[in-house]
């Protein structure tokens, strides 16, 4: 498979609701698509970094210059037989994961089709539904948040995620538990915590949560495996595991109990597959994390999630609670039973609708081989 071409585009797309975390409030969400062409085939993979560098060192200007300038060249023209092979091409390169990720992603879902496969099936996975979560960020007010709960759970979701950060974490979680109940429940600190704030975070063993997760900095093994053995409530660990080696030395360490895999952080599908077997030998239960991405993302995402070690439902929501529309065509949804079909066909399933890809772009440019 020779790559004939590539073209990175930067698209930005309103939010249905804003989406507040402790980084901040987000109303629109920009970000980068990548699609490779080999014969005539066509396969796209989305950038997960932010036009700002809070959540991530990483951003959508960031992502464009290592692309255009290393990542593209060191593959554009170049025989590939296994979509591995994309990281050794780019062994100089240290770090940035996710402009990587984005094309090596790409690379797989073109693999795909080159092969005449789902992306689940080439991975080795199961085609299945998997079992749907939500991501709910910090609302304006406890009420706010418990009506938001419901809205989301007549929906289908059979689990729930809140964002916590010091100030805003037993109050709301009380509320859920006192006013809807028994509800599968998450709850996401996206590293606000300090060691100094164990009193606040061991407050909320009383409510049978599924997990915290990331509650303490996001390159901080050691103090996370210190923390997990003063909580009962497992943690797990998200901005941490940023490839296998992370994930070694999470699982070496004790510093949780849980994983959320999130490709598009870790370098793409193949360190993904690494990150899969290795929590695998040591019984570590995986879910699908998400990153407010469009559909060709999430489809990725849901290719992914139907690997073995994914045991916990994830964040793979329905494309219409983030977007509308959505850059696909059918959109990716929640059905009932709580869970969402994998896109059918070969590949990840899906395609940009072109007038609404051409409609959010922002910037574009195409590499010839």
């Amino acid at each position: 498979m020779r790559l004939d071409a590539v073209e990175l585009s930067i698209v930005k797309l309103p939010l249905v609701r804003p989406f507040a975390t402790s980084f901040g409030r987000m109303a629109h969400r920009e970000f980068l698509l990548a699609a490779v062409s080999s014969d005539g085939i066509v396969g796209w993979g989305e950038c997960v970094a932010d036009a700002d560098p809070y959540d991530s060192s990483e951003t959508t200007a960031s992502a464009w210059h290592v692309l255009t300038r290393y990542l593209v060249p060191a593959v554009l023209g170049r025989r590939i037989g296994d979509p591995r092979e994309t990281h050794a091409a780019w062994h100089r390169v240290r770090g940035h994961s996710m402009a990587k990720a984005a094309l090596e992603m790409a690379i797989w879902d073109l693999a795909a089709r080159a092969a005449g496969k789902p992306l689940c099936e080439f991975i080795g996975g199961t085609p299945r539904p998997i079992p749907a979560g939500v991501s709910i960020g910090i609302e304006g007010s406890v009420s706010a948040l418990v009506e938001r709960v419901r809205i989301e759970l007549a929906a289908g979701y059979r689990r729930v995620k809140i964002t916590i950060r010091p100030g805003w974490d037993r109050e709301p979680v009380a509320a859920i538990r006192s006013q809807v109940g028994d509800v599968p429940l998450v709850v996401d600190a996206d590293g606000a915590y300090r060691p100094e704030d164990l009193a606040a975070l061991q407050a909320l063993d009383v409510f049978d949560l599924m997990m915290i997760e990331q509650p303490l900095g996001y390159d901080d093994l050691v103090r996370h495996a210190r923390l997990q053995t003063d909580l009962r409530t497992p943690i797990c660990l998200d901005e941490s595991i940023t490839g296998p080696d992370r994930a070694a030395d999470a699982i070496e360490l004790q510093s949780c109990r849980a994983i959320n895999v999130k490709p598009g952080r870790m370098g793409g599908i193949g360190p993904s597959l690494a990150v899969h077997d290795l929590a695998a030998q040591h019984g570590i239960p995986l879910w699908p994390g998400g990153m407010l991405e469009s559909g060709i993302g999430r489809a990725h995402n849901l290719h992914l999630a139907t690997l073995p070690g994914f045991t916990l439902p994830g964040d793979i929501a329905a494309s219409r609670r983030y977007f509308a529309p959505d850059l696909i065509d059918p959109p990716i949804d929640v059905i009932p039973g709580g869970v969402v079909p994998v896109p059918e066909g070969i590949g990840i399933g899906v395609d940009p609708v072109p007038a609404r890809l051409e409609a959010a772009t922002i910037h574009l440019e195409r590499f010839n081989a």
